[in-house]
């Protein structure tokens, strides 16, 4: 390696990072990891997607945030399900 090349970049690569946070709970309707808010399938793929993959992923997730944390009723409306 030459001298004036910097070692921090040579383990640099241009892709987009998990967005995984370590909080591995799949809710058990949207079948979505509440950490990340990836499906298991897309969890499963991650590392053989491409860069455009993961960015459509990643754009979704917002999405996906805001629905699970909408409210639907407490114990009250879990009584009335089937």
């Amino acid at each position: 390696m030459p001298k004036n090349q910097d070692k921090s970049k040579v383990w640099a690569r241009d892709e987009i990072e998990s967005p995984c946070i370590q909080v591995c709970v799949v809710h058990p309707e949207a079948r979505i990891c509440t950490g990340c808010f990836r499906s298991i399938d897309e969890i499963t793929c991650w590392s053989k997607m491409d860069h455009d993959e993961r960015a459509e992923i990643m754009a979704a997730l917002p999405e996906r945030e805001a629905s699970l944390k909408v409210r639907r009723g407490g114990r009250a409306a879990r009584l009335k399900r089937p």
